[in-house]
């Protein structure tokens, strides 16, 4: 592309020098607190609130302009800044870089500047040195473990302003230097990662964070000084930003507005003195968000973050980055309507110039293009507006110049936003028919290969095979007329290829219609029905909704503590402690949404969750042959009884290791607490525990116990020590509820089968009979039992789709009822401090994903057990779930968003990622839950039962149908 610059007037400055307050807050840069010194003496005179920057305050109110920086999700450090260094609001892509690499090379303000010195983090200056012309920008940095979350991070400003003191004073002495920072177009970057640290080890509001903002403003000061001092031509530019905010809770990344609210504060040659009103309230401070910050009189001039490089390359006299998307702030800019006017006039020339590109290589690939309106015609044309617009500037018509340049700004940016979207209509309607199509696909394979046995014989004949080819290589001959990304070809291949598969097993689906609903013969059959399947509907759409409002899971577990109510007084009465104990795992459950997401470090509440477990693994050790002799009171429970002295040592190792965690963890937390930083010992310790507790649950291979309840003691007490070490609130609590809800409701599913298998099968010959509710149940029972004789696992129906529902309910819940994990924000790195102090985004990433990922560790180890003990296939509840999950993975699809608020689109783009991945997620436990449950086994009288389909189905065909089950 080819590069603009204003180049009918002197640069406005001959240098620029941008300071950038990682993670400042707009509010906490300008608002007034009590002194946060540590020299504050308590006195009532230092509790008096002041403004804590007030250098930058006396440059808004007297030497330059002001306003909020808008900045776009993620609101990370590498997005941010390569927003206001290059203009362009990068793909999030990046991510998978750590935010460090870049992904492509882009254009910046410091490639474009004849030469940038910079200063700070390791996680920042790289990424705008590579890529950029060899030798131009020098990055001076600190070393990785610096970042240290749990030390003063005050050091690290400190060590960006001694550095750029230390370059001016050797200028005296090196004359090269000297020279090389006298001549024209050099930028200074002094990056400034201390509020961000200090932000999230001790939140936002902390005195920690609040004195280091006054560091920051002292050291401003001090640069500033020192630059005018060094320079004393008065023709420097000065520019402080931040790259994104920070949550209450210590936190950024998704598009609350304390997160993408930054302060702009712009001074020095080129830039406008402050508009100050005499009478009320000045313009820009509508919204009240600026009004307790004592500027009501100066008119704020609210930007987007990529104005910003526009910005800069204007005062510096440096031709815009060709990939910046910025329009220039023309109220930061000094001078007359016709300097103005000629700077937009460039500014609009530059963003065309990636229309005209990105529109020449559309033309280039598209069958039949069809331009964008807004200048699509010869009267519309840029090169026409582009025409009237200098006219108007050689006319003397300056605002009408400066009009029609942001009215083509807008056209050139919604034409690349048009491009951008031009396929949007087909790959929706491919994307959408390859959801419908694996979700009928999935359906159908459950239908044949679990309800059906595989009996059915697909019916593919060459007339289909050669209408679904066909229109498989329609679709890909216009994608490979049209140069289409190879990811364009998977869009268009899936659709076909599970359509196919469905059209070829349609025998089954009609087959399947009979066996699922074969037992209706009435009207209020038909009626109960529809009323099912609207009810599964609406909890589907609960879930969606559970997105939004977290509270959405307490009504459905209040819902869901009455189910055994459904089967009857009788049936409540024959289980009436499991009921009980169900119905206050669900009461308890339905708390934890209530809790507030945004959550602070109780050591209290840690504590208690790890006295609760050990409480748990004591009590089990002590009773564990009453528990299991009990448990084997029917034939139909799973496994032996049999303990012996080595499995219990290893138990209490595990109970041990739960007690350890709870000791280092006190320890960690108590350093941290008092900024002490983390002892080297506390940190060996933690990791040697949480190593251990994963670890030592594998040498009770030396002594097999193959009974479930022994199996999900061991692996409760297994992953208990991760849900205390890495946890700073009620998470503990919530683990052991959670797993309590779980095991009852495993017995719970079991019994309402026997229950149901054991009941005679009534027929109701007309809706004025007294109606069974539970019909259905018995007589699919009975065909469960008919399909079980016949030596394989036995046949799904109706009922199990309630298992999978209850199943995907728990998923959510598991995600959902200790935090927002929609919102990127609420992932806390207190807990993470404990064993990871410093800054490795991989590293604490995968500690905190460690700890997401247990209670789906145990769930799957609960569903697994309940596969075993129904008799149904391994991963056959799983596919339902898998298919089921889907619709609502479309629902977040369609309510994506990409334009209005950052809030909106970072949410809605987030919700649709981890619904997307639950599906893959859910194949994931599938194996997760093979591998831990293996070895359970069914325990028939004296012979154990291996777990062979015709003898896990036999097993199931004699026993599962029994009505005498005490557990």
């Amino acid at each position: 592309m080819r590069e603009f610059r204003v180049e009918t007037q002197e640069a406005p400055a001959k240098r620029l020098v941008l300071f950038v307050g990682d993670g400042l807050r707009v509010d906490k840069a300008f608002q007034s607190f009590p002194d946060p010194s540590p020299s504050n003496n308590g006195s009532a005179a230092a509790n008096e609130p002041r403004p804590l920057a007030p250098f930058l305050r006396s440059r808004v109110l007297s030497h330059g302009t002001f306003g909020v920086s808008h900045t776009r999700v993620p609101t990370e450090s590498r997005p941010g800044h390569v927003a206001l260094i290059a203009g362009l609001y990068e793909d999030v892509s990046a991510v998978t870089t750590g935010w460090k690499l870049n992904p492509v090379n882009f254009d910046s303000v410091f490639n474009r500047s004849r030469h940038t010195w910079s200063w700070g983090s390791p996680d920042i200056l790289p990424m705008f040195k590579e890529g950029a012309v060899p030798g131009r920008i020098d990055a001076d940095m600190y070393g990785a473990e610096a970042e240290d979350f749990t030390q003063d991070a005050l050091q690290l400003d400190i060590w960006v302003f001694d550095k750029v003191k230390k370059l001016f004073e050797d200028a005296k002495t090196n004359a090269t230097l000297d020279a090389e920072l006298r001549r024209d177009k050099n930028v200074f970057f002094l990056h400034l990662l201390g509020l961000d640290t200090t932000g999230h080890a001790y939140r936002p509001y902390s005195r920690e964070y609040l004195h280091n903002i006054q560091v920051v403003d002292k050291g401003v000061e001090e640069i500033t000084e020192l630059i005018e001092d060094f320079y004393r031509d008065g023709e420097t530019a000065f520019v402080f930003t931040a790259d994104h905010g920070m949550s209450d809770w210590g936190s950024h990344g998704d598009g609350h507005p304390d997160n993408t609210r930054t302060p702009l504060v712009v001074w020095g040659s080129g830039v406008a003195p402050p508009v100050i009103s005499s009478e009320g309230i000045a313009k820009g401070h509508e919204d009240g968000f600026s009004s307790d910050w004592g500027f009501d009189q100066v008119q704020r001039n609210d930007v987007s973050q990529a104005d910003i490089a526009a910005l800069m390359a204007y005062l510096a006299g440096l031709a815009f980055p060709v990939n910046s998307v910025g329009e220039l702030p023309l109220a930061y800019l000094q001078g007359d309507s016709k300097t103005k006017a000629e700077a937009l006039l460039v500014n609009a020339k530059e963003i065309l110039e990636m229309y005209r590109i990105k529109e020449e290589e559309k033309k280039s690939k598209e069958l039949r293009y069809k331009p964008f309106p807004g200048l699509g015609d010869e009267e519309h044309s840029v090169e026409h507006r582009i025409a009237q617009i200098r006219q108007s500037i050689d006319n003397g018509n300056a605002e009408t110049a400066i009009e029609r340049s942001n009215e083509l700004i807008k056209l050139g940016l919604e034409g690349m936003r048009y491009l951008q979207t031009y396929d949007w209509f087909f790959l929706r309607a491919l994307v959408t028919a390859g959801y419908l199509g694996w979700i009928a696909f999935a359906i159908t394979t459950v239908i044949d290969l679990h309800v059906l046995q595989g009996e059915t014989e697909t019916l593919r004949s060459v007339p289909s095979m050669i209408a679904f080819s066909s229109i498989l290589v329609a679709l890909y001959s216009v994608l490979f007329i049209q140069q289409s990304s190879w990811i364009y070809y998977a869009y268009a291949f899936f659709p076909v290829m599970f359509w196919e598969e469905v059209f070829a097993c349609r025998a089954a689906l009609i087959k399947g219609k009979e066996a699922l609903f074969g037992y209706i013969s009435s009207p209020w059959d038909v009626v109960l029905l529809i009323f099912k399947g609207f009810a599964f509907l609406a909890l589907l759409e609960a879930l969606v909704q559970s997105y939004f409002h977290r509270e959405v899971f307490t009504v459905c577990y209040l819902l869901a503590s009455t189910w055994p109510a459904f089967y009857g007084s009788k049936f409540v009465k024959q289980n009436a402690v499991l009921v009980v104990t169900w119905a206050m795992s669900c009461s308890l459950m339905s708390v934890f949404t209530l809790l507030p997401a945004i959550k602070v470090e109780d050591l209290n509440l840690i504590l208690l969750g790890g006295f609760l477990m050990v409480a748990v693994g004591v009590l089990y050790l002590l009773f564990e042959k009453s528990i299991l002799a009990d448990s084997d009171s029917t034939e139909d429970e799973l496994a032996s009884s049999s303990t012996d002295g080595l499995s219990r040592i290893i138990l209490g190792l595990q109970i041990g290791l739960v007690v350890l965690a709870m000791v280092v963890t006190k320890s960690s937390v108590t350093s941290l607490q008092a900024r002490e930083g983390l002892p080297l010992g506390t940190q060996v310790v933690g990791w040697a525990v949480l190593v251990a507790s994963l670890a030592v649950p594998f040498l009770h291979g030396l002594r097999p116990n193959s009974h479930y309840i022994h199996r999900l003691a061991v692996i409760f007490l297994a992953f208990a020590p991760s849900f205390i070490i890495l946890t700073i609130s009620y998470e503990g609590l919530f683990y052991f509820t959670f797993c309590l809800c779980l095991f009852s409701w495993v017995r719970l599913e079991h019994h309402v089968y026997s229950y149901t298998a054991s009941q005679p099968s009534k027929a109701v010959s007309s809706p004025t009979e007294t109606p069974n509710p539970l019909k259905p149940a018995l007589a699919l029972a009975v065909n469960r039992l008919a399909s079980l004789k016949s030596g394989n696992y036995r046949a799904l129906s109706l009922a199990d789709a309630r298992i999978s529902l209850f199943f995907l309910f728990f998923l959510q819940s598991a995600f959902f009822s200790t935090g927002n994990i929609a919102s990127i924000s609420s992932f806390s790195l207190d807990a993470v401090y404990r064993l990871i102090p410093v800054f490795d985004p991989f590293s604490q990433g995968a500690l905190l994903i460690l700890k997401l990922m247990v209670p789906f560790a145990v769930m799957s180890a609960n569903l697994g057990i309940l596969n075993r003990r129904l008799g149904v296939a391994p991963g056959a509840l799983f596919m339902v779930v898998m298919a089921v999950g889907d619709v609502m993975t479309l629902n977040f699809f369609y309510m994506v968003k990409d334009e209005g608020s950052w809030l909106d689109i970072g949410t809605t783009i987030s919700h649709f990622v981890i619904a997307s991945l639950l599906g893959v997620f859910v194949a994931g436990l599938e194996s997760v839950s093979e591998v831990i449950v293996s070895g359970v086994e069914f325990d028939s009288g004296k012979k154990t039962m291996q777990p062979k389909k015709a003898q896990n189905g036999a097993a199931n065909g004699m026993h599962n149908g029994r009505s005498d089950v005490k557990t």
